[in-house]
């Protein structure tokens, strides 16, 4: 198979790896950023670490109703991410916030927002430039009362129980399964 794409001649092979190239291109950084920020607890360590400079880990994990290991996992993540640094002064191991990542995905987030912001503009000056009627053209035909449903409904039950209470009558009665009728 040969596709003509602008002037040059594509074989099936050539396109299909262009696909998948497209497919498999990623942004790792910002993945780990955003994989990273997707936990609640990991948010809450981040913003501790906004308030204050530098925390020493078991600084950071007094609050957090979660075990030591616990809280290392969560750090060893935010590493990961390139979200804070930490360093070991003795036997003291400090963290740090770390901004470039968070940066990157407010930069992606902000092309976003700016994307939503010109449509709901749009779709302001829309609605604010457009006159609207404020009797409807057509006359909206009236809801039947809630007495009116009642005697509706009732009138529908006794009709259905009339109906079955007649083929009631005239059924013959079955025998249980497993014999067989008297002749």
């Amino acid at each position: 198979m040969r596709i003509r794409a602008r002037g040059f001649l594509l074989d099936a092979f050539s396109f299909t790896s262009i696909l998948n190239h497209m497919v498999k291109y990623q942004d790792e950084t910002l993945d780990r950023t955003f994989a990273a920020l997707s936990d609640p607890t990991r948010r809450a360590l981040l913003a501790r670490l906004g308030e204050q400079d530098s925390l020493s880990v078991s600084e950071l994990a007094a609050p957090f109703p979660v075990s030591l290991p616990a809280i290392m996992k969560h750090l060893d993540v935010l590493t990961d991410a390139g979200l804070i640094v930490r360093e070991k002064t003795g036997r003291t191991v400090s963290c740090r916030l770390t901004a470039q990542p968070m940066e990157q995905a407010m930069n992606w987030l902000n092309r976003y927002a700016q994307f939503w912001s010109d449509n709901l503009d749009r779709l302001a000056a829309f609605v604010e430039e457009e006159t609207w009627p404020t009797q409807p053209s057509t006359p909206i035909p009236a809801a039947p009362s809630a007495r009116q449903n009642v005697q509706a409904n009732v009138q529908a039950n006794v009709q259905a129980s009339r109906s079955r209470a007649g083929s009631a009558r005239g059924r013959k009665k079955s025998t249980p399964p497993g014999r067989r009728p008297r002749s």
